[in-house]
């Protein structure tokens, strides 16, 4: 009889072990350099711009010509050394680059919501970040595509298919909102 009243308790000691475990083996998707520099580019257009420097660090250092930034394969003190992982590493942090881009934007979007309802002028850095981070989310979903052909590793076509998912919700928003003018 006791046996059954601490079984349970067993199997939810050591679920909770194993995902302490999991949770604390997760890697940081930021390198310390680029998490100072996200840190000091405080406007949206900016931090959309260094972002996506961080997806192309990562696509140079998977390999891959990804046809953005053309220093992001050169070791530079500003951002560091290349990250490093393997290819499934390397991708989940593309995906959760393009994940917080999309989060800065909609907290950006949020912001500039209730300002314009106090009657306040709303964000003109906002257009122009997320037809920036549009661009490169085409640029990005023609690689993953690409990738995707063929792959048969489960974790990075799940990875992949969730990225070009993310791209396509970014083309979708940036359709309704106006581009800036130059």
């Amino acid at each position: 009889m006791k046996r059954s009243f601490f079984y349970p308790l067993f199997l939810i000691a050591v679920t909770l072990v194993a995902g302490a475990g999991e949770a604390s083996a997760q890697r940081d998707y930021m390198t310390e350099e680029e998490i100072e520099i996200v840190r000091d580019a405080q406007d949206i257009d900016l931090r959309i711009d260094v972002l996506t420097k961080m997806i192309d660090r990562r696509l140079a250092a998977l390999g891959i010509e990804h046809g953005g930034w053309k220093n992001a394969a050169k070791e530079d003190p500003k951002w560091g050394p290349l990250p490093k992982g393997s290819r499934a590493e390397l991708l989940t942090d593309i995906r959760r680059l393009i994940e917080k881009s999309i989060d800065d934007i909609e907290t950006i979007a949020d912001r500039d919501d209730r300002a314009l309802e106090q009657n306040k002028m709303g964000g003109k850095l906002f257009p122009k970040a997320i037809h920036m981070l549009d661009a490169a989310g085409q640029r990005y979903t023609a690689i993953f595509k690409k990738l995707l052909d063929g792959n048969t590793e489960e974790r990075e076509r799940g990875v992949l298919l969730n990225s070009i998912d993310l791209c396509d919700q970014i083309n979708a928003a940036a359709k309704t909102i106006p581009k800036p003018k130059k």
